[in-house]
Order: C-alpha cells, then structure tokens, then sequence
C-alpha cells in the first residue's frame, strides 16, 4: 500500500506537542510493516535546522492563492534510521518563521489560513508532478482539512487524484482554524461549499470542519475520545457532525518509540535500568534529579511529576490547587516542567520560590530534562479537563513512574486504576479518578501516597506498568485496517457533497 501522510509536524523537524510525535513515529512502524510511505510537510525554519541532510529535488510549481500566483518547490529528507522520504515544501514567505502556529507575542500568524492553503495546493502539486500515487492521504488536524476539499471537490474524476482514499485524523478537536468568511477567497473553492453543512461554523471558514465534512474517513486518537467527541461537553460546536459521520469515526491510541522512550538506553538519565532493576535505576534517577533541581535528597519522600503545556486544558488549575493546600501538611516533592499560560506559570513560580526545597518549577520546555523527570519521578501527574491520547502517562508505564490521571479520552483507555480488585489480579497501573475537582484529584494523589507507603504494592504497580508494550505495532496495523476500509470506501459509487 502507498500512503502518504500530510502534516504540519513530525518529529524531529518540527513538533509542538503530540501530532509531531505521531507523525514522526507512525510513518516508521507502518514502513517496518513493509508499506511505501512518505511525509509531507511544510519547510519550517526549524525543519530546516533539524540537521538532517536537505536534497533540492525537480519539483517546483506556482499554485493559485486567492488572486495571485505563488511559487514554492520541494525539498527532500529522510526520517532519521529509516528510508521514509519527508517532502518539505519550501515557500520562505510562509514557513521561515521562528514558530510554526504563532507570533514571538503567542498572537497566530494573521495569514495562517493562506499558508496553509498553499500547503495544500503544493501537496496536491507534488503529488502529481513526482508521481507519488498514494493509496490513501492521511491527513491531520486542521492544517490538511483543506485538501480533502479540493480532492473532492476540485479534482473529482482528475488523474491521478481520482483514485486516493481520505483519511482525516483528529488529535485535538480544540484547535480548528477557524477564519473569518472572506477567507475563503484565499481557498479558491467555490463560495457554494461556504455554508452550515460544509465549511462554515458559526459564520467562519473552519478548515477543521472542512475535513471531517470531505475525508472518506476519520479518526482520533483514543477509543474514548471518539465518543466523547460526540457529546456538546467535548464536542466544541463540531458534535453534531461527527455524530452523523460516527460509521466512519473511529479511535486508535497513538503508540510510543521506544527508542526514543526507553529507561534501559535513554542518554539523557544518570543510570540506565529496566524491569530487572528498577529499583535501584530510579533511585539513581530520583537522587540526582533532585540534585539538578535542588529539592532535598530524600528517598523517602514521593518525587511528582508533571510535563507538559501549563494550560486549563492539561488541569493545571487543579495541580496549583492541590500544591498550596499540601506545602504544609503533607509530605511530598513536586518536579514540574512546562510553557503556557501566564497566570499558572506565575503562580506554580511563585510557589516554588516559596517552598524551594519541595518543589521545583522550570518555565520552559527541555526534552532531556523531560526525560529525566520521567525516570525521576515516583508518580506523574495528568489530571486533565479533556485528554484525546495523551503519550507522557504511557511514556511513564515504561519508566516505571505510576500515572494518576483524569478517567476522560486516552488516559481512561490507557490506564487501569488501582482497586483492591485490579491490585489483586495485577492488573493495575495507576490511579484513576472522575470529577474534575481539586478536591477529587487530591483524593486519587492520596491514595497513590498509601501506595507508595507499601513498598510490595508499588512495587507490583511499577512491574505491572512496565510491563505493558504501547509501541507503535499495533497501532499501526490499525491504521493499516483503516487505510484498507477507507480505500474501500472510496470506490463506492459517488455520494452527493
């Protein structure tokens, strides 16, 4: 099967969160399966700088965007350790900037909506002037939503775009690009296609919603996150049409690489260490990760963990909560690592100056202190408002680090709370709970201290949590399940738009 896959991120050449892993990870596994894949991508300044070797190739074109004509080309690289070609369309105006999505003022760039037009109709060049001949497209998040559009509604019928299958893949229904209406002159698509069951929303142009209305198929990222996708909670306005979409909507846990998440190789740690010796790996780990961040040496003492975006989505309001309330009653140490919003990064800083030796707050994102923290920690914290995967709590099964998460999209589906029935089959993973409440997460956080406080219970929850394979394997013989449906579908006989 030829597949490729479109996307604005892929690891290691531009990543801002979990669609980069995915797409960097994904193609690799589906390559190992023995399929053709290839990426495509734009050439952001940071994939430029990757270090990876960048070819010029023949293909360069000019592409219609609202009333001019832009040129680009394509570049060519490969996915370190494999022969996975990455085609990065190159257009200086668009994709040389310091950030992919946003201004040095965290402002999204005004012309967002053009750029990542002209991504699209450069995808479409490259595919026919470098006669790749996907299978399927497997498209993702918002920045693709418009190339399922022209394929189905520009090139119905056209060589060679008549035979590719669509498959449009979620990974957080949040994020739309959503524009205003006379926007959609920079698309060049019909104005007939900008109305309530296509490309509108709430009077905009949503490019996130243009992709779940023309892809053959679609996906998210966790079982549950596609049913929770349904509902007016989660849905974000959208709900309504992923409903009636539900007999080609569905879920697929995102894997992890293990070589690039795995405590017995992982150059970033101050001491290797698998099953066989966890315990003594971690408390390499823990010592000197307490060092780095000058919290008190104390093994005794539980080491949380948190990394990640310092936004509501990701429950920060209720960690900040739950860290004030406990600086002077209870007994713990806090390693947090992260970016977002200004009010949780002061006040999580603020904290720290206040309580310097328990805990200790890095405004910033370091992939080698991630890591660290990750085989540091006794217990990671991912208590979120909505979760469509979620990689960190399956990153932390691997290092032997307990999860206590929110029962809510892929971390529901990923770990099992610890009960005295699950603890008694060995089948627990972590500590689960539901309400979104400081209140009901402190709760959790206490009974996973309880834990810790039974040296032969933590011990059976960190064996049983290793022991479980997240890799990309089976995911991606989901996907390739998916592909197959989706080509399928395809050539049914043509539907009305």
């Amino acid at each position: 099967m030829r597949i490729l896959i479109a996307t604005c991120e892929a690891t290691p050449l531009a990543r801002t969160g979990g669609l980069g892993d995915v797409c960097g990870a994904l193609p690799k596994a589906l390559s190992a399966l023995g399929h053709d894949v290839s990426v495509i991508m734009p050439a952001h300044r940071s994939a430029l700088a990757s270090g990876l070797p960048m070819q010029p190739t023949s293909c360069e074109f000019a592409v219609p965007i609202g009333n001019k004509s832009v040129r680009g080309r394509i570049l060519e690289t490969r996915l370190p350790g494999t022969n996975v070609p990455v085609y990065l369309v190159d257009q200086k105006d668009y994709f040389d900037r310091p950030a992919i999505y946003v201004d040095t003022d965290g402002q999204e760039y005004k012309d967002n909506c053009e750029r990542f037009a002209f991504f699209s109709r450069a995808t479409l060049e490259a595919v026919r002037l470098m006669e790749l001949r996907p299978d399927v497209l497997h498209l993702n998040d918002w920045t693709t939503g418009l190339l399922a559009a022209y394929l189905k509604a520009e090139l119905r019928g056209v060589p060679p775009y008549d035979s590719i299958a669509t498959l449009f893949t979620i990974h957080n229904l949040a994020y739309q690009g959503t524009f205003w209406h006379w926007d959609m002159l920079l698309t060049g698509l019909d104005w007939k296609y900008f109305n309530w069951r296509q490309m509108e929303s709430f009077g905009n142009l949503n490019l996130l919603k243009t992709g779940l209305v023309f892809a053959d198929a679609i996906n998210t990222v966790s079982p549950t996150y596609a049913l929770e996708i349904q509902q007016p909670e989660l849905g974000c306005g959208l709900q309504d049409l992923l409903s009636f979409r539900r007999d080609v909507l569905s879920g697929i846990i995102n894997g992890v690489d293990y070589s690039e998440w795995n405590p017995a190789t992982d150059t970033h740690l101050a001491a290797h260490y698998d099953a066989s010796n966890v315990v003594e790996g971690k408390a390499a780990c823990k010592a000197a990760l307490q060092r780095e961040l000058g919290l008190t040496v104390r093994p005794e003492v539980p080491l949380i963990g948190l990394v990640g975006r310092l936004v509501e989505q990701k429950g920060i309001d209720l960690v900040t909560a739950v860290m004030e309330h406990w600086a002077d009653h209870v007994d713990v140490q806090w390693a947090i690592l992260g970016t977002g919003e200004r009010r949780y990064e002061e006040q999580l800083t603020a904290l720290a100056e206040r309580f310097p030796r328990q805990m200790a707050v890095r405004i910033g994102f370091s992939d080698p202190q991630a890591h660290r923290i990750e085989a540091a920690a006794d217990m990671f914290l991912m208590p979120s408002r909505y979760e469509p995967c979620g990689l960190s709590q399956l990153y932390s099964l691997k290092y032997g680090t307990v999860p206590v998460v929110r029962a809510t999209g892929g971390l529901v589906d990923t770990i099992t709370d610890a009960t005295p029935s699950t603890l008694a089959d060995k089948t627990a993973t972590g500590f689960c709970f539901a309400d979104y409440t400081s209140t009901a997460l402190a709760a959790a956080m206490e009974r996973a201290c309880q834990a810790f406080a039974q040296p032969q219970v933590w011990r059976q929850l960190v064996s049983t949590g290793m022991s479980q394979d997240w890799s990309w394997a089976a995911s991606a013989k989901e996907y390739v399940a998916t592909y197959q449906r989706t080509i399928a579908r395809r050539r049914e006989p043509a539907r009305a738009l």
